[in-house]
């Protein structure tokens, strides 16, 4: 499928300015409504980054995946964001998208088959958002049951708060995020680290390069092991690999999306 047959059109999902979602559609045909990507683009929870900088892989992965994607925007630490505002933008736009995508396309987006996804940071709230039926009582975005959603593809995520921000990935992007060190708020990084929650909701995929330069390929495995998520490393590839449709990760990236929205073995 051409890249050229997508139509895109804003959704608003909250009364902030950045809370707003760009939805590409694929081409229109006469087969079921397509099933609904959300995707959080990364930039370390930064307000320097938004949703721009992704908005040629979504919509390529609009074409080419059959899929309805929304590239999501969220608030930033230096645009009001960080703790808790980034995670409850998140809790807000998956709850409200699904349902404002189909009203937006009618007959066109499934709100009912839902895959989250995302890139770096993007990648821990697609994975944060999965897992919110297992942050603590009182934890920003809480829910009581799991979330209905297919599963997750998480690109490069930043999957294991703790270890990054032990590093200092990002030049200390985790503590700026959750507002310090995990022994100085330990309850944020409790409520927010999916390597601490456990096993996400649906089916869970990371793809991730073995040479990424911002977030080690170390991070994916450890996170996989421990979650139950299938990992697609891949050789020679970096950070941002995982998010260009002219690079080799391309085919490994979309057909992992096929598995999540299937429900089939990766």
């Amino acid at each position: 499928m051409s890249r050229a047959q997508v139509s895109s059109q804003p959704l608003v999902y909250g009364e902030h300015p950045d809370q707003v979602a760009d939805l590409f559609l694929p081409a229109a045909g006469s087969g079921p409504a397509a099933p609904l990507v959300l995707f959080f683009h990364g930039g370390f929870w930064r307000a320097e980054h938004d949703r721009q900088h992704v908005a040629g892989f979504v919509r390529a992965l609009a074409a080419q995946s059959g899929c309805a994607v929304a590239g999501v925007e969220y608030r930033r630490v230096g645009g009001g964001g960080g703790w808790p505002v980034t995670l409850t933008d998140t809790a807000e736009a998956v709850d409200r998208l699904p349902h404002l995508a189909a009203q937006a396309a009618p007959g066109r987006v499934d709100p009912a088959r839902v895959v989250y996804a995302g890139h770096s940071a993007g990648g821990h709230l697609a994975l944060w958002a999965a897992l919110r039926h297992r942050i603590p009582y009182g934890a920003p975005g809480r829910t009581e049951t799991p979330p209905a959603v297919l599963g997750v593809l998480a690109l490069a995520p930043t999957a294991d708060l703790a270890w990054a921000d032990e590093r200092g990935s990002g030049r200390g992007a985790v503590a700026a995020f959750l507002g310090g060190g995990r022994g100085q708020v330990p309850d944020r990084y409790a409520a927010a680290d999916p390597a601490a929650l456990g096993v996400p909701a649906g089916r869970t995929v990371v793809v991730h390069g073995d040479l990424d330069e911002a977030l080690p390929v170390a991070m994916a495995r450890r996170y996989a092991a421990r979650a139950g998520a299938t990992l697609h490393e891949l050789p020679g590839a970096g950070h941002f690999d995982v998010i260009d449709p002219d690079s080799a990760a391309w085919p490994v990236v979309t057909e992992a999306l096929r598995t999540v929205v299937a429900g089939v073995e990766a």
